[in-house]
């Protein structure tokens, strides 16, 4: 861009007629310092956010003028200002913007020059085909020649480049999907296997085998007013996980049955309530990052980022999935509230389910943006026969009962966790969360179980280094501790006796823009908390098509 202010496009015949000649525009320039207000930073950055702030829908429209006193910026002192009423009212090219101002001191480059000169040009030419020839004197008709000669080829370029976008805009009318609905889709394909350990809890892992599977996506996001969103998706997912004895170490973007039929996935609707709050309807498949900022780096919902389901968020947020409302109020920039409601059995009619006699979560969460590369997050969910979906057997004790005693018994708990992410540069970012739950027997099952608690913990730190080798990729470690009882006072449910770490390492490289490809590793010392299993070591090979 050319260190040149706009004022000096509004005088075309008086203030750059001295431009044609010897010299090149941009040698002139180079040697004409003068009435350069406005520097290269201040037109990137306090310009733009003027004139975003302004027009926020991102449209420049112009507005033609027909007298400089019109211009609320532009004043008889300045030094082009007998240029500019010249312009306005012998010639009636110029053109403001819509709040009345002209912006004379903004930098601009030789194309919006050429593209005012045009403008000019066309108006002259107008003139003098209605006969108008005492408005043009013989010497603007000269400074104009040589001016259209000198920016000819800026002038065929944005010939060109009008041509080509016409084109590009016909066409994309005649095979457009919809008016209203953009279709995008996603498609991860994983090779995943156990690369090292013996048994965990009596089970073999050494037996797995290398698997393949798939999960596809087709997703639907249609705004009727520019502001809502209507967000449907279709899924169907193949993949498995390994078998290893515990609920550690599973990985995000598996399945649960291995069917990679097509099914409603997730249905939502999303719009504003007023200038802060912004409410969603989930009708089908809503989750905690649905309704509030997980506050990690690493959480791509499988498709991106961590391989591991506890890599990719606290799991107190897996306490809530299903149906129901979700409200965000932002308090300026820097704070919002996230309120939320999910019944996980909201369609069933039978008894104990439904949208307020099944299970549930409940979620609250505060999330603080002190600056652009600083987030923290403080969450409570409190939940009804949900269970964390990740750690220690222990620390999902109603799938553990049902499992072990086949005794079904509901729990209530109580979640609270903080989570943070910290930029310390553009190519380094720290995160982590802690998490603790108290999860309560509400039934005795018949006198074969007692009633009491279990308090379970987890923590982990992250290491994201964004754009390593390339802009675009993504390298992940995660060190922590998934789910674990660290006291009950329910007989049939012993507090986890060791202490397991999941150590996982990711690299994302974005082969393309609708490419990546992750290879991933996780590394469970003493699995399940128990250090008589030998440690796990899970692989996955990730690549994921976007479009």
């Amino acid at each position: 861009m050319l260190n040149w202010n706009k004022y000096l496009l509004i005088s075309p015949i008086m203030a750059l007629g001295s431009f044609v000649g010897t010299a090149s525009a941009e040698q002139t320039i180079a040697q004409e310092p003068l009435h350069q207000q406005a520097s290269p930073t201040y037109q990137l950055d306090a310009s733009k956010t003027q004139e975003n702030t302004e027009n926020p829908s991102g449209s420049f429209s112009l507005a033609q003028v027909t007298s400089v006193s019109q211009l609320s910026d532009v004043q008889p002192t300045d030094w082009a200002f007998q240029a500019l009423q010249s312009l306005v009212e012998r010639y009636g090219c110029i053109a403001g913007y819509p709040n009345g101002t002209y912006r004379g001191n903004r930098a601009m480059t030789r194309y919006e020059f050429a593209a005012g000169l045009n403008a000019c040009l066309e108006r002259v030419n107008e003139l003098i085909r209605v006969a108008s020839q005492d408005l043009v004197t013989k010497e603007d008709l000269a400074t104009l020649q040589r001016l259209q000669k000198e920016f000819s080829a800026e002038l065929a370029t944005l010939r060109g480049r009008v041509d080509r976008l016409e084109a590009k805009t016909a066409e994309l009318e005649a095979n457009q999907f919809s008016t209203t609905t953009k279709l995008q889709g996603e498609v991860v394909m994983v090779v995943s296997g156990v690369a090292g350990g013996e048994t965990v809890n009596d089970v073999n892992i050494k037996d797995n085998n290398v698997t393949l599977g798939a999960r596809a996506r087709v997703e639907l996001v249609t705004s009727f007013t520019g502001k809502d969103t209507l967000f449907t998706r279709i899924q169907g997912n193949s993949i498995l996980g390994p078998e290893i004895g515990t609920p550690e170490g599973s990985l995000f973007f598996a399945g649960e049955t291995g069917n990679l039929n097509a099914e409603l996935d997730a249905l939502w609707y999303k719009f504003p309530l007023g200038r802060s709050t912004e409410v969603i309807a989930i009708a089908s498949g809503g989750a905690a990052d649905d309704v509030a900022e997980t506050i990690n780096l690493f959480d791509g919902d499988g498709g991106s980022g961590a391989i591991s389901t506890f890599g990719t968020r606290n799991p107190i947020y897996y306490k809530m999935d299903g149906a129901g409302l979700g409200i965000t109020q932002n308090f300026g920039d820097r704070l919002a509230l996230h309120l939320a409601y999910l019944a996980g059995d909201a369609n069933n009619p039978n008894r104990k389910n439904g949208l307020f006699d099944g299970s549930y979560g409940a979620l609250a969460q505060l999330t603080f943006k002190p600056s652009d590369a600083i987030a923290v997050g403080l969450t409570y969910i409190n939940a009804y026969n949900q269970e964390l979906g990740t750690g220690s057997s222990l620390a999902n004790p109603k799938s553990f009962l049902n499992d072990s005693l086949g005794v079904d018994t509901p729990f209530s708990s109580n979640s609270y966790g903080i989570q943070a992410s910290i930029g310390l540069s553009e190519r380094f970012v720290i995160g982590g969360w802690a998490g603790y739950t108290n999860a309560r027997n509400l039934s005795t099952a018949g006198g074969s179980i007692d009633r009491g608690s279990v308090d379970i913990w987890n923590w982990a730190v992250t290491l994201g280094f964004p754009d390593l080798g390339k802009k675009g990729n993504l390298a992940g470690i995660i060190v922590g501790m998934e789910p674990k009882v660290t006291n009950s006072s329910i007989n049939e449910i012993a507090k986890d006796r060791d202490t397991s770490y999941h150590i996982e390492a990711f690299y994302q490289y974005q082969v393309n823009d609708n490419i990546a490809i992750t290879p991933g590793i996780i590394w469970l010392t003493a699995p399940d908390h128990n250090s008589n299993n030998k440690d796990a070591v899970i692989g996955a090979l990730r690549t994921t098509f976007s479009f």
